[in-house]
């Protein structure tokens, strides 16, 4: 039997998405629910993963976590424009909002990890993959063979719209719920 690691993880950063197309993706995310009664993801507000989930050790805390993005990213002015793109999927595991990749996100999440490894050493690490930023509707409960109805839905929306990235959040988990714990401006 598989083991369910997410009890262990009590922290992640993103950057959260400003409420017009945080009420869009939510929207969708009750279309998922109501169509195909996929319920993950309902307890995470919406944002774009810098860092995935990952384990806080006992010694450190989220304020440590917080001085390191203030003194080690923020100073850099790694605030952009992004631009978002009707939705995706990663297979069938994961319907998003396709957020546009570029070289600003990758260094905002690179820089992210670098200052995090640094004030908590060993907590996460980088991802070796090309960074694809997006926005999750639908994850690990999308049942099997429906994503490509559900992106044709979707994708009558029509859903092309900018954004600021000026923000890195940290979230915290708190029982079964995700939650803004600190957001910082960029």
């Amino acid at each position: 039997m598989k083991q369910n690691n997410f009890t262990q993880q009590t922290h992640f950063i993103g950057v959260l998405l400003p409420e017009d197309l945080t009420l869009t993706l939510e929207d969708c995310r009750r279309y998922m629910n109501e169509a195909y009664g996929c319920k993950s993801g309902h307890g995470t507000p919406i944002h774009v993963t810098l860092v995935p989930p990952f384990r806080l050790q006992e010694e450190y805390s989220t304020e440590d976590l917080a001085r390191a993005i203030e003194k080690e990213v923020l100073p850099k002015d790694l605030d952009f424009t992004a631009n978002i793109e009707n939705f995706d999927a990663f297979g069938d595991r994961t319907l998003f909002g396709k957020v546009l990749a570029n070289e600003k996100w990758t260094k905002l999440r690179d820089e992210t990890v670098k200052a995090i490894l640094n004030a908590c050493p060993g907590c996460t690490k980088k991802d070796q993959r090309p960074f694809q930023p997006h926005a999750t509707v639908a994850n690990r409960d999308i049942p099997a063979g429906v994503t490509t109805e559900a992106l044709q839905v979707m994708n009558e929306l029509n859903l092309v719209e900018t954004f600021p990235v000026d923000n890195i959040t940290i979230f915290e988990r708190r029982g079964s719920k995700w939650e803004a714990a600190i957001t910082l401006e960029i």
